[in-house]
């Protein structure tokens, strides 16, 4: 969503201008559960975009009825599951997923085509937790694609906002006036790309901090760029 609209409004009304200026015919649009709810799903409908939608609490008939769904005997077909093994961890993931074409009419959430449900669990040095989560989707996908759709949202939030987070303190800022946080918005994911370039071996928080303090290193690392 775009930053500078974040002081006119809730991220919600934000992320509903937002989809009104994005092309999104044949595209999937992913979303945490503040933007599971009727006014977003339009957006994306009036867009010709599909969506997969956390779905929470805060749509709790929706979700209990999405529960109930996968209450029955599942066919194995409707299901997939992905493990990965790396640096002492092991993370496996199911997916699941159910018609909800009947439900959509009756809880007034348009387009509503199917749950999915996903699964995961992650056991670090003999230490292994669980977690369930569902879905709001707005066609009927196979669970390997639900799996690779939920994967590439987190992806994004773990390499772009957990990283403008941590790295910039994002979050926190305190940019309001006229186009400023529009313009830092840009700078700061600018820079995470002119970093994101660089080969040496250090962590992306590392390399910001060395670029801040070692003039060499900055001025290396922006000939990179020039270069390319």
């Amino acid at each position: 969503m775009p930053a500078y609209r974040l002081d006119r409004g809730s991220e919600l009304e934000a992320a509903i201008e937002a989809l009104g200026l994005i092309a999104l015919k044949g595209k999937v649009v992913t979303a945490d559960a503040l933007h599971c709810n009727r006014r977003t799903v339009e957006a994306i409908n009036a867009g010709g975009g599909d969506w997969c939608l956390a779905l929470k609490g805060n749509q709790e008939s929706l979700l209990s009825d999405a529960r109930g769904c996968f209450s029955g005997v599942i066919d194995p077909r409707q299901q997939a599951m992905t493990e990965e093994k790396n640096h002492g961890r092991k993370e496996v993931r199911k997916a699941t997923i159910v018609s909800a074409k009947a439900l959509g009419e009756y809880h007034e959430f348009p387009g509503l085509k199917a749950f999915g449900r996903i699964d995961a669990s992650r056991e670090v040095d003999g230490k292994v937790t669980s977690e369930t989560r569902y879905f709001a989707l707005s066609w009927m996908p196979t669970p390997d694609i639900l799996l690779a759709t939920v994967r590439y949202h987190w992806l994004i939030e773990n390499a772009l906002h957990w990283q403008l987070d941590v790295s910039f303190r994002e979050d926190a800022a305190r940019n309001r006036k006229d186009n400023a946080p529009g313009n830092i918005a840009v700078l700061r994911r600018r820079a995470l790309d002119v970093v994101r370039q660089d080969k040496s071996k250090s962590s992306l928080s590392i390399k910001l901090k060395r670029a801040g303090w070692d003039d060499a290193f900055l001025r290396s690392i922006l000939t990179n760029i020039a270069e390319a």
